[in-house]
């Protein structure tokens, strides 16, 4: 397999950041996040950064055309030639039929979309339950792993918020959105022979283990 070129897809909360994490360092590939990306617009107070968070802080999505621009100029760069992995992008049916389109031209191919699948139930729990230091930026969940003072971050002593993201009515939007524009992605990448689902609901160890099996498939399938 010249190049592994993987797809992150799920709702939000479905620890798909968890996941390109542990499979940059397993992989040594860069990461692509559009979030990540977005977010440093939003700290930088730069034009885009604006229009992003008034989107999300209705629990919108980004336009395509935003997304497309801000992607199509990561791939450029020399680093993500031999594979890449990207996270939060393709969100639409136009947008995955414009990465297709531009990595043709290029003579390259995806290898795997990777469906991390979560019940709606699981993620309002996991999301509304997030909360971040004003700080640096630590995350925790009052959930399943709480600070030892609440609203109190545990590593810098600041203060803990709740993104206007979280909150449970802007996530219960994020997923009408992700069921009626992402969605429709599962289909479109499952006719294209690449889905690979994973059960999300797992510990995030149990995830990782999943997708790494799947991918040593990919590349014994490859080689046969």
């Amino acid at each position: 397999m010249p190049e592994l070129n993987l797809i992150l897809i799920g709702p939000p909360g479905a620890g798909k950041g968890t996941q390109a994490d542990r499979l940059r360092e397993d992989f040594k590939l860069p990461f692509i996040s559009t979030g990540d990306i977005f977010r440093a617009h939003v700290k930088n107070e730069t034009e885009l950064g604006k229009q992003v968070k008034s989107i999300l802080d209705s629990g919108g999505l980004v336009p395509d055309e935003l997304v497309l621009e801000i992607v199509a100029g990561r791939l450029d760069e020399d680093d993500v030639q031999d594979g890449f992995i990207l996270d939060g992008f393709p969100r639409t049916i136009p947008q995955a039929e414009a990465l297709n389109e531009r990595l043709q031209k290029e003579g390259r191919r995806l290898t795997a979309a990777i469906l991390i699948d979560v019940p709606d139930e699981e993620v309002i729990k996991r999301i509304s339950g997030r909360r971040q230091c004003v700080k640096n930026g630590h995350i925790y969940n009052v959930h399943f792993d709480p600070p030892k003072n609440e609203d109190m971050c545990d590593q810098d002593g600041s203060r803990l918020i709740q993104r206007d993201d979280d909150k449970p009515d802007v996530v219960a939007k994020r997923l009408k959105e992700y069921q009626d524009s992402t969605s429709p992605l599962i289909d479109f990448y499952d006719r294209e022979g690449i889905l690979r689902r994973i059960d999300g609901t797992r510990s995030a160890t149990e995830v990782h283990d999943h997708i790494r099996a799947v991918i040593a498939t990919l590349r014994l399938e490859d080689n046969v």
